[in-house]
């Protein structure tokens, strides 16, 4: 098995892309080692010293460390924790899938909604994939879009500028009724 990496806009956090599926619906993200209960692969990844976050994509892991430690020295261990994930045949995620975000919204902002979730999935999830994250839809309320970012666009510090200066105009730019993008944490 061989397992590419790429810098992520995040220098915190690098991706690892093992060349076969790892999600095969939605993401995951394990922002702290106590939340990787459900998913042998992180609870794995989690075992190497440094390792502050783990965020699973369709085709790609993506890894946060601490800044107090050295890509040089963690990278080694995080490679071989994959492989031995993916060698020994165990699932990614136990149980139920994770939810990503696309529950259904009545009401009467239902078709600004759609429209927005169209727009995300269409044009800014798979530019932010290409990083190492995700972005899922959080609520449309007076105008204001609420998303949140995961993966290595969490904490990354062009995270403000992907909100305001490339979804914010994107959205306003089709969708009039969208005022701003606002970041949520969960």
């Amino acid at each position: 098995m061989f397992i590419q990496t790429e810098a992520t806009p995040n220098p915190a956090t690098l991706k690892f892309l093992p060349g076969q599926p790892v999600m095969s619906a939605g993401t995951a993200d394990f922002p702290a080692p106590d939340t990787a209960d459900k998913s042998p692969l992180a609870s794995r990844i989690f075992t190497v010293d440094g390792v502050t976050g783990v965020f699973l994509g369709p085709d790609f892991v993506t890894v946060t460390k601490a800044e107090v430690v050295e890509w040089a020295h963690v990278k080694p261990a995080i490679l071989g924790a994959i492989m031995e994930h993916f060698t020994s045949g165990k699932p990614v995620i136990e149980g139920a899938s994770t939810g990503d975000g696309h529950d259904a919204h009545d009401g009467p902002d239902a078709e600004i909604v759609a429209q927005i979730k169209e727009l995300l999935d269409t044009r800014v999830r798979p530019a932010v994939a290409q990083d190492g994250g995700d972005i899922t839809f959080h609520g449309f309320e007076n105008g204001v879009v609420f998303l949140h970012m995961k993966g290595a666009c969490a904490g990354c510090p062009s995270s403000t500028m992907t909100l305001k200066m490339g979804i914010e105009n994107l959205l306003r730019h089709y969708i009039p009724e969208v005022i701003e993008v606002r970041p949520v944490g969960v």
